[in-house]
């Protein structure tokens, strides 16, 4: 599962964007800003919590300007004394999502969230922006970070055992997912690693994944809990897990989320990652996934290959959701009014920015969906959870339904301009 949108650019190459040099400015080592992210329906605002110096730098050293403009924040960082755009990172978060919902218009919460970008030789300046529902960004915090403040932690991670799934090279190089373990006691190592193997195996079969596969890396963390398995309030479940996943967020039975971060980017910092998989000890469905910041899935469910390529669609790649008719808690998610930022749904407001040159000159826009368009690229009614106003590029796709066959040709060139900002 994934409010506020704009548009995505999305013939624009990656590459023309310009990059500053990693050397002069980074150290291959990362500063992690945490902080809490609060409001209601209609404020946010930033709570500062703590900086730690991480061992590990996996980014790009070649990309550190985002091109793509996803994501409902960003965060960028400048050279304190040139004023110069260092990096750049767009995000999405369970703050957002839950900021659409029918609580929100009625108190106010926080989330755990954090910036990682690298390390920085000298004083930057770091902002956090908000994508408004017009879909400009507006700043909602902006400090000044010294590098050499002794308030930055430098602590040795934890010492969890680690173990590869997946050693293609070089971080930097390469996409580095790592995949931490919850719900699983200390007895219950062999069957996490089967698990993670598992996992690792089912995203493979699947483009643009399946010849990309050399571009990754993948790394698991043993992070035991002291019970098996994950909360399921609605039935009156509670177990006792490193990182406190459950079930029935926002009051949806099958949406599998954990709002625990800090232990999280903790056991994370044991490896170089470029995105974090939480893999949940439970044969039940369900799953979650936000842009640049986390994924979740169940380990033992017959759909568990579905839904673990799914949720990275959402996590890795920023893909939006294109089923319309399934049960969520969201408000008034999307501006109808504006292109939103997923790449592969749209209103129509700036379709000449998204996926119109992929559609044949031939296909009626919008397209119905009827028998005989199955393996059509359209324009087709219907996404973003609503069944009316928003488009999607096919008649089924991985991030529409589990039956689907495969990311449809649109996701999966979203997919790969991703991974080639990552390994390029």
């Amino acid at each position: 599962m994934k409010l506020k949108s704009f548009l995505l650019l999305f013939t624009l190459p990656v590459l023309s964007f310009a990059q500053v040099d990693f050397n002069q400015f980074f150290l291959e080592k990362s500063l992690r800003f945490d902080f809490l992210l609060g409001g209601n329906a209609k404020e946010e605002k930033v709570f500062f919590q703590q900086m730690k110096k991480e061992p590990f730098w996996a980014g790009s050293k070649t990309h550190t300007v985002d091109p793509f403009n996803y994501g409902n924040f960003r965060f960028r960082v400048f050279d304190l004394d040139s004023g110069t755009l260092l990096f750049s990172k767009g995000f999405s978060t369970l703050f957002d999502e839950w900021q659409t919902t029918a609580e929100a218009k009625e108190i106010d919460r926080t989330y755990y969230q954090t910036a990682v970008f690298p390390f920085p030789k000298n004083k930057v300046r770091l902002e956090i922006d908000s994508r408004q529902w017009d879909g400009t960004f507006k700043n909602i915090y902006k400090t000044e970070i010294d590098p050499k403040s002794y308030f930055i932690l430098d602590e040795k991670p934890a010492a969890f055992e680690t173990f590869d799934v997946l050693n293609n090279g070089e971080p930097s190089k390469k996409v580095d997912i790592v995949v931490l373990a919850e719900g699983y006691t200390a007895g219950e190592k062999d069957a996490f690693r089967d698990d993670v193997e598992k996992a690792a195996g089912f995203l493979f079969t699947e483009e643009p994944f399946k010849s990309e596969k050399e571009n990754f890396n993948i790394r698991a963390v043993f992070t035991p809990s002291a019970e098996s398995g994950t909360d399921i309030p609605g039935e009156h479940i509670y177990r006792n897990t490193v990182f406190n996943s459950t079930f029935y967020t926002f009051d949806v039975s099958r949406y599998l989320t954990t709002s625990d971060m800090r232990p999280i980017l903790d056991a994370a910092a044991t490896v170089p990652y470029d995105h974090i998989y939480v893999l949940v000890n439970t044969e039940r469905y369900g799953g979650g996934g936000f842009y640049n910041f986390l994924s979740v899935c169940t380990a033992d469910n017959n759909l568990t290959r579905e839904v673990f390529i799914h949720e990275f669609g959402h996590g890795f790649a920023g893909l939006g959701d294109e089923y319309y008719n399934s049960e969520v808690a969201y408000e008034d998610f999307y501006n109808l009014k504006t292109e939103p930022w997923e790449p592969n749904i749209t209103t129509l407001v700036d379709f000449d920015k998204k996926w119109k040159n992929m559609v044949d000159s031939n296909t009626s826009i919008p397209t119905p969906r009827k028998a005989g368009n199955e393996n059509t690229i359209g324009v087709f009614e219907g996404g973003g959870y609503i069944s009316k106003g928003i488009f999607s590029p096919a008649m089924d796709c991985r991030m529409k339904s589990n039956q689907a066959k495969s990311f449809c040709p649109v996701c999966q060139e979203s997919i790969r301009k991703v991974i080639r900002f990552h390994c390029e």
